[in-house]
């Protein structure tokens, strides 16, 4: 059975580590089960593993420059570990397999990388399942950072976790900005990639329909 892999990926200081401690405090997640934790980078906090309900997590703290498959599956098999928690590794063992990939994004920067470094946000946003804005003020305007999530990623779950220390997942429920029922359905310059991604989706939606937009041909 492959080893299960929880992942947690976002830029530094985006609060990864303090959602992975808390996490493994809580004793519905941290049950027992023998836990490689795996950091990758050293951000402004620091894991308290004396804070853990049990002791069966083992921090190991890597260049993720240097590392290898090799060395992570040593490491595994050295602490009989069950599972893997932690930082984005992009080569896993073979025998390890991602359970769930979460994204955390500081809500009062992340706007800004994404229009200073959008590929690389959008790279990141794409390939969870979930996305935790965190230091958001309790009376932000939310729709800015739904908007870049659901743009990236129509599936992904989004969770807002305020200043004040409440959390609320996100409930907005986004039609389509085009057709799908219109006898031809037209799909605007700005609505492609949305389009796109719905049809990879749930291609069944658009069997038999008739999809028109303009294509554009780099000279």
């Amino acid at each position: 059975m492959p080893i299960p892999g929880y992942v947690f990926t976002g830029f530094l200081d985006a609060g990864k580590t303090k959602f992975i401690q808390e996490t493994l405090e809580d004793p519905r997640f941290n049950a027992g089960e023998r836990t490689l934790l795996l950091a990758f980078e050293e951000g402004e906090e620091e894991y308290d593993l004396s804070a853990f309900p049990k002791k069966n997590v083992y921090l190991e703290v890597l260049d993720q420059d240097t590392v290898t498959m090799q060395q992570l599956a040593a490491l595994q098999k050295k602490y009989r570990a069950q599972r893997v928690v932690g930082e984005l590794y992009a080569r896993f063992p073979e025998s390890w397999a991602v359970a769930q990939e979460v994204m955390f994004a500081d809500a009062s920067t992340i706007l800004q990388y994404n229009a200073n470094m959008r590929n690389l946000v959008v790279d990141k946003l794409s390939g969870c399942e979930m996305v935790v804005f965190n230091r958001v003020e309790p009376d932000a305007d939310t729709m800015p950072l739904h908007k870049l999530a659901r743009a990236a990623n129509r599936r992904i779950d989004i969770l807002y976790d305020y200043t004040d220390g409440t959390t609320k997942f996100d409930d907005v429920q986004d039609p389509l900005p085009f057709d799908i029922n219109a006898p031809v359905i037209q799909i605007k310059d700005e609505d492609y990639a949305l389009w796109y991604r719905d049809v990879t989706e749930e291609p069944e939606k658009y069997v038999g329909k008739t999809v028109c937009f303009k294509a554009q041909v780099a000279m």
